[in-house]
């Protein structure tokens, strides 16, 4: 029988709900956010976009399966917390290295478990996105609620050198076609399988690798990656993401990359309500008139209003809210999606993403 403590999460706004402790034994803070994935678990707690957040699973069982090495998506959990509503210790999955709670002990990450997780779920959509703590062993609540309100808020905050490698890394691919630069501003493991498999050697960089080290390797095309954070400070990027587009090689850019290349051509990025994250997000490519099933991760979206025609053409939209999902540039040679063509998890309805990189990446070399 597993021994159950005591644990508490407290928001900034001084909502507090009592559970029982999971993983790690301690306190942890940070934004407070939520994922309507069933599946992936590990996945998403490996995502380096969520660095520095709380991460909430609405799908109530979680640690059925679980963990196994080969479904991170970086070398390290990146969230700083855990919130479930039905914690499972044992596991059923002949191919997982360990338990989830064996996994979270091990990264050194706290959780709590036994939390209505609809209840809060509705109180963020309603409220906005705050910052929580979660501790299972101080159950103070007024301490617990202050230092939510002390807490770094996410608006304004650059993330991305916090997870980007410390060299660069070459990924070579037997009888490659392609030499892609990509910046690792939070990569994900799946991106990187992606590329490779369509006949890519990559060059990952460090998020503030200097432009001239990666001319060096001669690239025939640029892509920037995913990652945590608020944009807006990262000059260094997009100062790269303008050195780049002077090439004339084609460019693509998920999630955080897709708003550096957005700011770079003078498009509004801003903080949303709540944010969108889960592996169910409904896009509309507004080329084929076709909806995708997407996975999305992000806190921050491009200011539709902020586009202009002659700048860059609105390629996606979000069908539950009308945001931006994807950007066409007139200036340059480039395209940006603000969801995860990569999934993992999630449905591979927009791999041909990928695809068209490849082709702009193919009639390029051959001009």
């Amino acid at each position: 029988m597993q021994e159950r403590s005591r644990a508490i999460i407290a928001l900034s706004d001084g909502t507090v709900e009592y559970g029982y402790a999971v993983g790690h034994y301690g306190t942890t803070g940070g934004e407070l956010c939520f994922n309507t994935s069933m599946y992936g678990y590990q996945e998403i707690f490996t995502d380096p976009s969520y660095y520095g957040q709380l991460m909430m699973m609405t799908y109530p069982h979680i640690g059925n399966y679980g963990a196994s090495s080969r479904d991170d998506e970086a070398p390290k959990v990146m969230v700083s917390g855990i919130v479930v509503r039905a914690f499972s210790y044992d596991y059923s999955n002949p191919m997982a290295d360990e338990s989830l709670n064996a996994y979270l002990k091990r990264h050194k990450i706290v959780g709590i478990t036994g939390i209505d997780t609809r209840k809060l779920v509705r109180h963020i959509r309603e409220k906005g996105v705050m910052n929580a703590v979660i501790s299972s062993e101080n159950l103070d609540a007024d301490q617990l609620v202050q230092m939510a309100k002390d807490w770094v808020d996410m608006n304004g905050l650059e993330l991305a050198s916090k997870v980007t490698r410390n060299e660069a890394q070459t990924i070579s691919h037997e009888g490659h076609q392609y030499k892609v630069a990509a910046f690792d501003f939070g990569i994900k493991q799946n991106i990187i399988n992606s590329l490779a498999d369509r006949g890519c050697s990559l060059r990952v960089f460090p998020a503030k690798a200097s432009f001239e080290e990666v001319m060096e390797w001669n690239p025939d095309g640029f892509f920037f990656s995913n990652g945590p954070g608020d944009p807006n400070p990262m000059d260094y990027a997009i100062e790269t993401v303008n050195k780049a587009k002077k090439t004339g090689k084609p460019l693509f850019g998920i999630c955080l990359g897709h708003q550096l290349m957005a700011l770079s051509e003078g498009i509004h990025v801003s903080k949303m309500f709540v944010g969108h994250r889960g592996a169910n997000h409904p896009v509309k490519n507004m080329k084929t008139g076709l909806v995708e099933i997407t996975t999305q991760n992000h806190g921050f979206s491009v200011d539709p209003d902020s586009v202009d025609a002659a700048v860059a053409e609105v390629s996606h939209m979000n069908l539950n809210d009308g945001t931006v999902e994807g950007l066409e540039f007139k200036n340059f040679n480039g395209f940006s999606v603000q969801y995860h063509p990569e999934a993992s998890p999630g449905p591979q309805d927009s791999r041909y993403l990928f695809d068209e990189f490849i082709e702009r990446l193919k009639q390029s070399k051959s001009n």
